[in-house]
């Protein structure tokens, strides 16, 4: 059970005194019948609530799509600069949102937030065999040693063993990569390991999950079950 002004917050992306501000006027029915006490109890799984007429529907987690921008960092907060998290309005930063992974403030592309941290493990873990694919525009020209040095796999200047990943030459600047695992700078670094330095880096997928083609940066949404099973390639999201 959970109260009424919670659930609000929750669903609406509301204050706690904004929510109570709307039950005590009337605003808000729970099955079709107005109530005014804020602290009422309700079922958020078989219970029907309405704000202004709107169905608010509840959700035990939330899940959203960001075609991140360059120059924004990954992160929750910095005193500095603008991060993801700033791409949001208000009510939904209040979700707990937190980024599935990173990508480099120089990076753009798919970047998927959540406060679910189970759904995030699952989406970095390298055995989920979940696939990024990232668009790498280098200096330079790419070669077959290159595809092979990627297939497999790279051992990069530190010493750090990466797993096979797959580099599919477009033009002789211009590469799209394959990865499973998501290591600091990976890409930028597996690319460096083979003498080769990245102009510009876009994630374009995450599993099956695809940018659209008209999408801008900048632009968010959010993901609904059939996407999440898209992300899994058809496995339902675990409960």
């Amino acid at each position: 059970m959970m109260r009424l002004d919670r659930y609000l917050c929750e669903t609406a992306g509301l204050t706690r005194s904004q929510a109570g501000k709307a039950v005590r006027a009337g605003r808000v029915t729970v099955n079709a019948i107005a109530v005014r006490k804020p602290d009422q109890k309700l079922d958020e799984q078989a219970d029907r609530v309405t704000l202004d007429g709107s169905v608010c529907v509840y959700r035990r987690h939330r899940y959203y799509l960001l075609d991140k921008p360059t120059g924004v960092l990954t992160a929750t907060e910095d005193r500095t600069q603008p991060t993801v998290l700033d791409l949001f309005p208000a009510e939904i930063r209040r979700q707990g949102l937190f980024p599935v992974g990173r990508l480099d403030k120089d990076t753009s592309g798919l970047l998927l937030l959540t406060d679910d941290g189970d759904f995030a493990h699952r989406v970095i873990s390298p055995k989920s065999g979940i696939k990024k694919v990232y668009l790498a525009q280098v200096e330079g020209k790419l070669t077959q040693d290159d595809v092979c040095a990627f297939a497999n796999g790279l051992v990069l200047r530190d010493g750090l063993r990466c797993l096979p990943a797959e580099l599919e030459i477009i033009n002789p600047s211009l590469a799209r990569i394959t990865v499973q695992e998501g290591k600091y700078h990976q890409v930028r670094r597996m690319l460096a390991a083979c003498g080769k330095t990245v102009l510009t880096l876009r994630r374009i997928s995450i599993g099956g999950l695809c940018l659209d083609s008209d999408t801008k940066a900048g632009h968010f949404r959010e993901l609904t079950e059939n996407d999440l099973c898209i992300l899994f390639n058809g496995s339902l999201l675990e409960k």
